[in-house]
């Protein structure tokens, strides 16, 4: 049985956040389950630059389900976690079944890679001080308040943590995660 790694999410997250590490890492070999507050079919949306705009803009993007409940979730049986960004970390910081899921993985010293806005939802939990985070370049405040170290870099790994800004950065990303997977979680 392959190695299994959680992506946990919801409603409002970046679609391509979801399934460029959801894709890749499935490539790599690994099995990949995506939780999130409920068994459901999640509404991703596309976060995009326009011109002329002081913001990203969103319009709806692909859906996908669930394949758990955060409350089903059991931590020890995944070797790595994924929190996408876009809007759902906004909300999902508050859910205390997702701060479980990720002080678990933080607590244990597990690969985590996280994304965009994904940064808040251990910035919540209270494991994101003392560490150092790329995030979406708007919530350097929001790292910084939570005692961590901003970067604003690509591929940002302090140790067995990967963050990047956003998904232009994926390549980057994605590969500094995997690197770390091959160390410290090899498919098996």
């Amino acid at each position: 049985m392959a190695s299994k790694i959680l992506l946990v999410t919801g409603d409002a997250a970046e679609s391509l956040e979801v399934f460029y590490p959801y894709q890749r890492l499935r490539e790599e070999g690994y099995r990949v389950d995506i939780a999130a507050p409920e068994r459901k079919r999640l509404q991703f949306v596309v976060h995009d630059f326009v011109e002329g705009f002081d913001t990203y803009t969103e319009k709806p993007g692909y859906t996908w389900p669930a394949d758990l409940a955060f409350a089903e979730v059991d931590p020890a049986g995944y070797v790595a976690l994924v929190i996408p960004g876009g809007r759902a970390p906004e909300y999902l910081r508050n859910d205390p079944e997702v701060q479980r899921i990720v002080r678990h993985f933080y607590e244990a010293g597990k690969p985590v890679a996280q994304i965009c806005h994904g940064p808040l939802v251990p910035a919540a939990a209270g494991v994101l001080a003392g560490r150092t985070s790329a995030a979406y370049p708007a919530l350097e405040p929001d790292v910084r308040a939570a005692g961590a170290t901003y970067v604003d870099g690509e591929a940002v790994v302090d140790g067995v943590v990967v963050s990047a800004r956003a998904w232009p950065d994926h390549p980057a990303w994605l590969r500094a995660f995997i690197e770390v997977l091959r160390v410290k979680a090899p498919v098996g």
